[in-house]
């Protein structure tokens, strides 16, 4: 990992040299700087975020082999369009930026984002619900409606230390094949993917959900009530809608975000 101490590490100072990118992006890219600005600010208002530890990207739209990325020393609650960073898959930075990147975000959303031309966006988050149930043998139990939204859709990868390894890219890519789309990372929390920002988000809102479920639902050991496989398939079935998740709370979710602070657009 880079040395953080030879940035500047007055963030205050550093922000302001942070030129505003609008008009000098093209208007696709601005637009998925401005959504994945909001993510990030949405991230923390629901309090998911872990201080520095955790990123959000999205592809460019214009340019699939890159990627935007928070930069390493901004909180969630001060990401901005503007100082979101532009590098490609493996860390070849292409946006000036006084910040440092966390090299492990390229184990992860590079390796996401190489693996899968499907995926626009991915969400990593380490919150208590979503770490604790990860370091469950069982994993995610099919116990509640919200856990049976995505049956089919979630995957799990075995924990192999801090992603800073070259060959997790391999394995990552593995665990979400071809159609998994929400995944508990093992021993370290969870990743939902995307085909935009609003669907990595409202994924992540579920599969959160239902992880606080099912923490909530075994607290004090009571015996828990099980669903026969019909009933599970035919959940399965009837939730294929949740493909389209984020289509309409994402400008809810905007809408409210403008009213308490737009300055996440900047």
């Amino acid at each position: 990992m880079n040395d953080p101490t030879k940035y500047h590490p007055n963030m205050e100072f550093a922000m302001k040299d942070v030129p505003s990118l609008k008009g000098k992006v093209s208007d696709a890219e601005w637009q998925a700087r401005v959504d994945l600005a909001a993510c990030y600010r949405l991230v923390a208002q629901f309090g998911w975020d872990d201080m520095l530890s955790n990123h959000i990207s999205v592809r460019v739209p214009d340019e699939p082999d890159k990627l935007l990325i928070n930069p390493y020393g901004i909180l969630f609650n001060q990401v901005t369009a503007s100082c979101l960073i532009k590098a490609d898959f493996y860390g070849k930075v292409e946006t000036p930026t006084p910040f440092p990147i966390n090299p492990t975000i390229f184990t992860i959303h590079g390796g996401v984002l190489d693996a899968r031309k499907d995926v626009q966006s991915v969400l990593h988050l380490h919150t208590n619900a979503g770490v604790g149930v990860s370091t469950q043998k069982h994993g995610l139990l099919p116990v509640t409606q919200r856990a049976l939204y995505f049956k089919n859709m979630l995957a799990y990868h075995d924990y192999e230390g801090i992603a800073l390894d070259e060959d997790e890219r391999v394995s990552l890519g593995k665990a979400i094949g071809t159609d998994k789309w929400l995944v508990l990372l093992r021993n370290h929390g969870t990743l939902t993917l995307g085909t935009s920002v609003a669907q990595a988000f409202a994924y992540c809102y579920a599969l959160e959900r239902a992880c606080e479920y099912q923490l909530a639902a075994m607290t004090g050991g009571a015996e828990l009530v099980t669903l026969s496989p019909e009933i599970i398939d035919t959940v399965s079935k009837q939730t294929g809608h949740f493909k389209f998740a984020g289509t309409l709370e994402w400008p809810a979710l905007l809408h409210n975000l403008d009213k308490t602070d737009p300055s996440y657009k900047t």
